[in-house]
C-alpha cells in the first residue's frame, strides 16, 4: 500500500497556517489571498463525523470537482488558482495531500446553500407531502416520490452552525440574506449549472436528482463558484437503469453507510460507531464507480 492509498482521516501540515477543519475538508492559508483545501477521507452521516475514513474518498471528491470546474467554466468563474497544490507545502508533506487538494482563491462565501432539485426526493419530498410545495414553490398535485419535476427548481437553504441541520428557506428569505440582485444571479446560475451537468450525466447513465452549490464573491463583488461541485457528497446520483418512482432509488453515495447506521443502537449523537470493513469497501466502490462513469477515468 502506498502513502496515497492510506486513508487520511485528518491532515497535519506544518508548513502552512491552519485555518479551519470542517466535516470533510481541512483548510490552510497560502499567503493572504489563497487557501489550500485538503479533501480528507472523513465521512459524516446525520451531521456526525464518523470515526472510520472511507479509503480514497477525498481523491474522488477532488478529481470530480476539478472535472466539473473545467467542464462548467464557461457558465461561471470558479475559485481555482491554477497552482499545483504540492508546490505550496513542504516536500515531506506532498504525499499527504497528493491528488486530494486544491489551491484556491480566498473569497467571501455567501451564507446560503444553493440547492437545485430536478426530482422529488429527500427533504423536498417531505416538504411536498406536508405542504404541496418546496421552499415556498408550489408544485403540481399528485406527484410521487422520486418523480421528475416539471422543471428544475432552486430551493436554497441557510447555513447552519457545525452540528446543526441546514434549514430550507424561501427565495424571499434568500434575498434578505444576500440581496435581491445577487439572489437572482445565484438562482439563475445554479439552475444552469445543474441543467448542463444533468444533461451530460444522462448520457453517461446517471441521473442527478439534486445538487448543492456554494458561491463566494471577490473584491469586486463578482460571483464565483467555490467549495466542491457535483460530487457524491454534494449531489444525489442515481443509476438511470435502476430508477423508478414511488421509492427512494439506489444512489452513488453514503446511503450504504446511512442504512447500516439505522440498524445500530445509536442515538445519532457523537461518538458514532466504527464502520465494519464490508460497509467501508462497498462505500468506497460506489464513490469510485460514479467517478469512473462520469469522467471515464
Amino acid at each position: 500500500m502506498t502513502a496515497t492509498d492510506t486513508p487520511l482521516f485528518q491532515s497535519d501540515l506544518k508548513s502552512l497556517p491552519f485555518v479551519h477543519r470542517g466535516k470533510v475538508r481541512d483548510i490552510y492559508a497560502v499567503g493572504d489571498d489563497k487557501l489550500l483545501v485538503v479533501q480528507t477521507d472523513r465521512l459524516s452521516a446525520f451531521d456526525v463525523i464518523l470515526p472510520t475514513p472511507i479509503p480514497g474518498k477525498g481523491r474522488v471528491l477532488t478529481e470530480l470537482s476539478l472535472f466539473w470546474f473545467r467542464k462548467l467554466a464557461h457558465v461561471i468563474p470558479n475559485h481555482l488558482t491554477g497552482m499545483v497544490p504540492e508546490t505550496v507545502v513542504a516536500e515531506n508533506e506532498r504525499a499527504q495531500i497528493a491528488g486530494r487538494a486544491m489551491a484556491v482563491k480566498k473569497l467571501k462565501p455567501l451564507l446560503i446553500e444553493a440547492v437545485v432539485r430536478g426530482y422529488l426526493i429527500g427533504s423536498g419530498w417531505k416538504d411536498y407531502q406536508a405542504t404541496g410545495a418546496i421552499c415556498g414553490i408550489k408544485l403540481p398535485a399528485g406527484l410521487r416520490q422520486a418523480d421528475k419535476l416539471p422543471r428544475p427548481i432552486f430551493t436554497p437553504a441557510s447555513k447552519a452552525p457545525a452540528g446543526q441541520h441546514d434549514e430550507n428557506i424561501t427565495f424571499a428569505e434568500t434575498e434578505k440574506v444576500v440581496g435581491a440582485e445577487l439572489a437572482a444571479k445565484v438562482r439563475d446560475v445554479s439552475i444552469r449549472l445543474y441543467t448542463e451537468a444533468a444533461d451530460y450525466a444522462a448520457g453517461r447513465g446517471i441521473i442527478i436528482a439534486d445538487t448543492k452549490f456554494e458561491f463566494g464573491t471577490d473584491g469586486e463583488g463578482n460571483l464565483v463558484l467555490i467549495d466542491e461541485a457535483l460530487t457524491p457528497d454534494s449531489s444525489r446520483f442515481w443509476p438511470a437503469a435502476e430508477y423508478r418512482t414511488g421509492i427512494s432509488p439506489p444512489s452513488f453515495d453514503k446511503q450504504i453507510v446511512r442504512d447500516w447506521l439505522e440498524t445500530q443502537p445509536w442515538d445519532k449523537k457523537p461518538p458514532a460507531p466504527a464502520l465494519p470493513p464490508e460497509v467501508l469497501k462497498k462505500t468506497a466502490e460506489k464513490y469510485r464507480e460514479v467517478q469512473r462513469l462520469l469522467t471515464g477515468a
